[in-house]
């Protein structure tokens, strides 16, 4: 029993994929209206979630209670900054892909600035940067006159390969990629480290600073290139297009097993968190609930989510055992 025990807090990721079987299955006798249809465009709603999360996920694992809140205004912006750029043209494609790389580049940027150079809470950092980028999206939702979308891109963002939407690809393989930066190579090993203790992790020889900063950096690329795709996908951008994504993309991260102390994440465990989310939002759409409900359950969930990981940390402190003192 023990050994099982174990087993299952190496892969936390267990419970969330148990949870998107169970729910898909309760759906499935309740309503008798899903098929492997209905199991696509779930997929291709978790897709876009899930390069979000991933970011999110990196983040988190640096500890200290880091959470990048400009998430949704980099989305956002990124989305009107293609669609202006781009004008509908392929040709025009890798001046877009240049504009949104340089959107998330700055972001990750300033939010690496604010919280490893001045130490300001990464909290407060970022989500004064998504202030000052929802300023930026306004600006830009005025030149956005009308939405004419990159066949390519409308093509990688909602196509399929024998069936298979091609974001389910595009987020298996991030998920994959990320899944080895983690287990398997030298930064994913000292990105543990720093989240499990900043101070040792220096005294080690880790540079912190430059570690926080990548994950800052890769999250706001992420959503940035997730606000490209999502654009191509539904067609357009909205002002509140990325607002969703802000709670679902912690949600995800914590659904899959990450530890939201930092130290330790997941990446199969955010693939599977991100569609036991998609799951709950679905069923809440099914049973009619009101959108400000929806985002009270989501909240409820993540909260619960939160409690139970920090009583088992309190609980692994309580039993650990103390240092013995020596008499002088």
């Amino acid at each position: 029993m023990t050994a099982l025990m174990e087993r299952l807090e190496r892969h936390r990721w267990v419970w969330s994929a148990l949870g998107v079987l169970l729910l898909w299955a309760v759906l499935s006798i309740t309503t008798g209206r899903f098929s492997l249809h209905s199991l696509s465009g779930v997929a291709i709603s978790a897709s876009f979630l899930t390069l979000v999360a991933l970011g999110q996920m990196l983040v988190v694992t640096t500890g200290r209670g880091n959470i990048d809140l400009s998430i949704a205004s980099v989305l956002t912006l990124s989305a009107f900054a293609s669609i202006v750029v781009a004008a509908g043209s392929d040709a025009r494609l890798p001046l877009a892909l240049a504009a949104v790389l340089g959107i998330g580049l700055v972001t990750g940027l300033a939010n690496a600035l604010l919280v490893v150079v001045l130490r300001i809470p990464a909290i407060i950092a970022t989500l004064a940067t998504g202030y000052i980028l929802a300023t930026a999206t306004l600006i830009a939702n005025r030149w956005a006159a009308g939405f004419s979308m990159s066949p390519f891109l409308k093509t990688l963002a909602a196509g399929r390969v024998e069936g298979v939407p091609l974001m389910l690809v595009i987020a298996v393989i991030a998920v994959a990629l990320a899944g080895l930066l983690l287990g398997r190579t030298v930064y994913g090993r000292r990105l543990s480290a720093v989240g499990q203790n900043e101070r040792a992790a220096a005294l080690a020889g880790i540079r912190t600073g430059r570690v926080i900063a990548s994950a800052f950096l890769a999250s706001a690329l992420l959503a940035a290139l997730t606000g490209m795709l999502l654009g191509a996908y539904v067609g357009g951008a909205f002002l509140e297009m990325g607002q969703p994504y802000l709670l679902q993309s912690l949600g995800a991260v914590v659904l899959g097993g990450s530890l939201i102390f930092g130290g330790s994440s997941t990446a199969l465990g955010t693939l599977c968190g991100s569609f036991l989310l998609i799951l709950i939002v679905t069923t809440m759409q099914i049973a009619g609930l009101p959108a400000g409900t929806q985002d009270i359950v989501q909240g409820i969930v993540v909260i619960a989510v939160l409690a139970l990981a920090g009583g088992r940390a309190v609980r692994r402190r309580r039993v650990a055992p103390k240092p013995e003192t020596v008499a002088p």
